[in-house]
């Protein structure tokens, strides 16, 4: 079996594993995954390393068969790539905003300023902009069943962080959520 199955192997595992933590969180949320009972070091690193071999698979994956779909570089350069900056500029601010420990799901004061101001999920929101102009700018086959694992992981995210905040912020967090929408 060739690198790019392993690699595509790598990337699945790595978001549905996520994704699977997510689904069981929105089920049973009393026993979430995530976000986790109680941030540690052990799985604050396995998020992140979850995360990176999902990013670097699709990363990969994207290269191993550049623009196999044979869309136009006006879509792909322009779409993909704006899509995947404005992801990033939102992503990096509000991983600074919130912090490393927050982002991986401690507990930290309810955020309302900065880009959480538009969105209650700016980092969601801005990596599914990230992903999909990925997917546009790479229009890889390999990297999508990757990439479409990852980006219904980001979807559903919210939905397991949700019942979360409202516990730990009760009325202030029920307020903000009739002021601001989920995604835009």
């Amino acid at each position: 079996m060739s690198i790019i199955y392993w690699i595509q192997v790598a990337g699945m595992l790595a978001s549905g594993a996520f994704l699977a933590a997510v689904i069981w969180s929105i089920i049973f949320p009393q026993i979430r995954i995530w976000p986790p009972q109680q941030s540690t070091l052990w799985n604050r690193a396995l998020i992140w390393v979850l995360t990176v071999i999902a990013l670097g698979s699709i990363f990969w994956l994207g290269l191993s068969d550049w623009n196999a779909f044979g869309w136009s570089l006006w879509l792909r350069w322009g779409l993909g790539l704006t899509l995947i900056v404005a992801g990033n500029i939102v992503v990096f601010h509000s991983i600074v905003y919130l912090g490393y420990r927050a982002t991986s799901g401690a507990k930290t004061t309810l955020r309302t300023s900065g880009f959480y101001r538009y969105s209650r999920n700016p980092q969601y929101t801005a990596d599914l902009f990230l992903f999909s102009g990925w997917a546009i700018l790479s229009a890889s086959v390999n990297a999508l069943p990757v990439i479409a694992i990852t980006l219904v992981t980001l979807f559903m995210a919210p939905f397991s962080e949700e019942p979360w905040l409202r516990r730990m912020y009760g009325k202030p967090y029920e307020d903000y959520c009739r002021k601001v929408r989920r995604f835009l």
